[in-house]
């Protein structure tokens, strides 16, 4: 009787071959799963949302300098101190006051324009004295606390972050792994067994779909249990958009590292590719900031329509003409890209 293992088909036989390579690296766990969990938790404390948060004011040493901390002290909402000439700017440039005042008839504001929390504090430390030195207030108007779903940073954050990290592990995962083999002549073997390059290529991008849903779906829970970051939209269509967005990454993996011969060289590459991702499309902060004339640019960006799709549903709960545009976009990429890559490709 024959202990021959069944030979299944040779893309099958090379997707196992690839999920064993994975499960058997700790290094890639880490990077594809706990990684991003880790920066999700650190930026979701770092900017966290939080209400009636004070004003930092520093006075000026000197004449009344004590005088005024004592007055803007008795304001709700505002903690002055007093900073020496050389404290000041330090104080200012790190954020530990956000604005200084200059005691005097009138007072003098230094603070930085460039800085929404800086202007702000300028304009409640200014109302502040204003009234102690007498002017009364018009009205008091009221108050409506409201508390939109889905506005504070860590809700727009973690799109982003699920993004990033499905474009990491695309890019990375497959080219390093290609690289990798291609430098040991390891694809020269491969390329003698009955197996077609498209088989090859192919199971490089359906092996990263095994994990897709453990690496999507640890940080939506982490981020729902330690954030209460919730998805309005469907789960199944935020599935779809992942899916999709991992094939577009697959191929430009296999793009960038079908002619590289060494890891130093597609290190290059994968960099080359992802900086200006990073920084445009809108990952950490929105990719409006940039000039309008960049944005047909930046939309054409693989990275810029997964994030607007994940956004799409889980902030607003869109539906699918909604974020059909993003959904043209990543299956161009997926496209071109896979098409180019078979062509391109070299065994060594």
């Amino acid at each position: 009787m024959s202990s021959r293992r069944p030979t299944h088909h040779p893309l099958i036989e090379l997707i196992l071959m690839r999920v064993r390579e994975f499960v058997r690296e700790p290094e890639a766990v880490f990077w594809v799963v706990i990684f991003p969990i880790v920066l999700a938790f650190a930026l979701g404390i770092a900017f966290r949302a939080k209400s009636d948060e004070p004003v930092y004011a520093g006075v000026m040493a000197g004449r009344g300098g004590a005088e005024m901390v004592a007055a803007l002290s008795t304001s709700p909402g505002i903690h002055a101190r007093v900073v020496t000439p050389e404290q000041a700017d330090r104080a200012l440039r790190d954020g530990n006051v956000q604005v200084v005042v200059l005691p005097g008839t009138p007072p003098t504001y230094r603070f930085d324009p460039s800085r929404p929390e800086s202007r702000l504090a300028r304009l409640a430390v200014d109302a502040a004295l204003q009234r102690l030195a007498g002017r009364p207030d018009r009205f008091t108007a009221a108050e409506q606390p409201l508390q939109v779903v889905g506005a504070r940073y860590i809700d727009w954050l973690i799109p982003g972050l699920l993004g990033m990290n499905i474009m990491g592990t695309g890019l990375w995962g497959i080219g390093f792994a290609i690289v990798w083999a291609r430098s040991k002549n390891l694809l020269k073997r491969l390329a003698a067994t009955p197996m077609s390059r498209s088989h090859y290529l192919l199971a490089h991008i359906l092996a990263r779909m095994v994990f897709l849903g453990v690496e999507v779906g640890a940080l939506l829970v982490f981020a729902w249990l330690m954030f209460s970051v919730s998805t309005r939209g469907s789960l199944l269509l935020l599935a779809a958009v992942a899916v999709l967005g991992a094939l577009a990454f697959g191929g430009i993996g296999l793009l960038v590292a079908s002619r590289a011969r060494t890891i130093e060289a597609v290190s290059g590459w994968m960099n080359a590719v992802m900086l200006p991702m990073w920084v445009l499309s809108g990952v950490f902060f929105s990719s409006a900031n940039f000039p309008a004339a960049t944005q047909p640019l930046i939309h054409a960006l693989p990275l810029t329509a997964l994030n607007d799709a994940f956004r799409a549903v889980m902030l607003d709960g869109a539906s699918v003409p909604a974020i059909a545009g993003e959904l043209l976009t990543l299956g161009a990429w997926t496209m071109v890209s896979f098409a180019i890559a078979l062509r391109a490709f070299r065994w060594k």
